[in-house]
């Protein structure tokens, strides 16, 4: 029980850390509703998960990543993809929400296996994601004993709790789609890309700094 609690409260602070990914998560929400929200949400997890795994069975080299000068490039060239990104959508023209007779976001073919990718590949592209989780590792192996079974345990409690506060994060953002007008639209499409641009810059200098 005590491992449970440790991983639901870890799991809740990781779910409440508003980074790029929190607010590209709200948009899918609102413009293109539940399903895709929650498939661009798993594309998340699953990066996620080869993360973990990474840190789990290359424990050591791992940790001499995270605080060696590799880690610097890996922050700057994370930083110049989420630059990229951040330009493109600060620029990019907003679609308008088309819905159905329900009131269902019609999506385009394939629009959810496109969600998730999209969701795998910018969580991978952040390479603070890496030092996260392996301080969660290192931490589970402290609280923990030796044995893989009690910290993969603790790890997918974390998990599970991650996933269940972001589906409150979706049905949240869902009911603000009635006030979304194409100048709104424009604003969120411009607000992501700030906020890309600027945790892209972050990284860069950060990852400068330390060379």
């Amino acid at each position: 029980m005590d491992i449970v609690l440790k991983a639901i409260v870890t799991g809740f602070i990781l779910s409440i850390m508003i980074g790029p990914v929190f607010f590209v998560l709200l948009e899918t929400s609102i413009k293109k509703g539940t399903r895709a929200a929650i498939s661009f949400d798993l594309g998340v997890i699953l990066s996620d998960v080869i993360y973990i795994l990474i840190a789990y069975v290359f424990y050591s080299e791992v940790q001499a990543l995270t605080q060696g000068s590799k880690s610097e490039w890996m922050k700057m060239i994370g930083g110049i993809l989420f630059l990229i990104y951040g330009t493109i959508n600060f620029f990019k023209k907003p679609t308008a929400i088309v819905v159905d007779e329900m009131g269902n976001v019609v999506k385009a073919k394939g629009e959810y296996r496109t969600l998730l990718l999209k969701g795998f590949v910018l969580n991978l592209a952040n390479p603070l994601v890496i030092f996260y989780w392996f301080m969660v590792m290192t931490y589970a192996e402290e609280s923990t004993d030796t044995t893989s079974t009690p910290v993969l345990f603790y790890v997918s409690i974390i998990l599970a709790t991650f996933f269940s506060i972001d589906l409150l994060k979706i049905t949240a953002a869902k009911s603000l789609r009635p006030l979304m007008t194409p100048a709104l639209l424009k604003g969120l499409n411009q607000l992501i890309g700030i906020v890309f641009v600027g945790f892209g810059l972050f990284l860069i200098i950060n990852g400068f700094r330390s060379l």
